[in-house]
């Protein structure tokens, strides 16, 4: 799991950038019927501070540094809302939790490599996959929406792993 970041960490992105995606989320959020609180705010501005992937009981401890007031409720309804509003990439690892990573606006598609025992998740630029999903979509007179290269993997070197099974 990553480890928690400081109660003072920056956005991972410009401040105006991290407004403009404010004013995207909340017209969202008023678009879909959804309500613009506090701790909707705060747990937006605690995604944008993660520089790893993390589970939304990670989020919910991030979120309430920001705001006490957070609960997990709040925050397990608002992780479905944040990922189909495109501000965050929802990753499946195949356990009994999901990964979360904030979208930062690069283009570049990336392949997941999954480390089984540790948990890690490495993100490679994969500019092929865009290709490849064009391709293969319009062979069939489909047009793409989404697509994920995962690859599970195991640590190779004990002295990197701490969870190293050999």
């Amino acid at each position: 799991m990553p480890p928690a970041a400081p109660v003072n960490e920056p956005s991972i992105i410009p401040a105006e950038e991290l407004e403009r995606k404010r004013e995207v989320f909340r017209k969202f959020l008023t678009r879909n019927g959804f309500r613009h609180t506090n701790q909707r705010v705060a747990i937006f501005d605690a995604v944008f501070r993660q520089r790893e992937n993390f589970t939304a009981e990670q989020l919910l401890e991030f979120a309430r540094r920001i705001d006490r007031s957070v609960s997990r409720s709040t925050v397990y309804r608002s992780l479905p809302i944040l990922v189909e509003s495109g501000m965050v990439k929802e990753i499946d690892v195949g356990k009994d939790y999901k990964l979360y990573l904030p979208k930062t606006g690069a283009k570049m598609e990336q392949a997941q490599v999954v480390c089984l025992d540790c948990d890690k998740i490495f993100h490679i630029d994969a500019p092929f996959m865009e290709w490849y999903g064009q391709t293969v979509s319009q062979k069939l007179g489909l047009e793409p929406v989404q697509q994920r290269l995962q690859v599970h993997a195991r640590c190779r070197r004990k002295d990197k792993c701490p969870n190293w099974p050999g």
